[in-house]
């Protein structure tokens, strides 16, 4: 039987699915940074979902990376983690905006 992971290996040296994968690095992100808030918690998912006052299909969602939340929702979840939300703006092309 093959692995999932040995196949993903396999399929990264495929330009096309490198590029489509690349592409989600951030919402991979994000929905592990949400899992990590809330282990870190020592939250189930349920126990997230009722400190938030939603459900734990949505809280599964999330961290599935099937839905985008919002920063109030981003807000609930630091709140209900004991966390502080963050977000902030990185340079990803070292080249002036503005040319002189």
């Amino acid at each position: 039987m093959t692995k999932i992971s040995d196949l993903h290996q396999e399929w990264l040296r495929d330009p096309a699915y490198r590029r489509e994968y690349d592409a989600l690095a951030e919402e991979f992100n994000l929905a592990a940074a949400l899992i990590e808030a809330r282990a870190r918690a020592g939250l189930t998912q349920a126990q997230l979902a009722q400190r938030m006052e939603t459900t734990q299909s949505a809280v599964a969602r999330l961290e599935a990376g099937l839905t985008t939340p919002t920063t109030r929702t981003l807000e609930k979840i630091a709140k209900a983690t004991g966390s502080r939300l963050k977000i902030t703006f990185e340079r990803c092309d070292p080249t002036p905006l503005v040319s002189s």
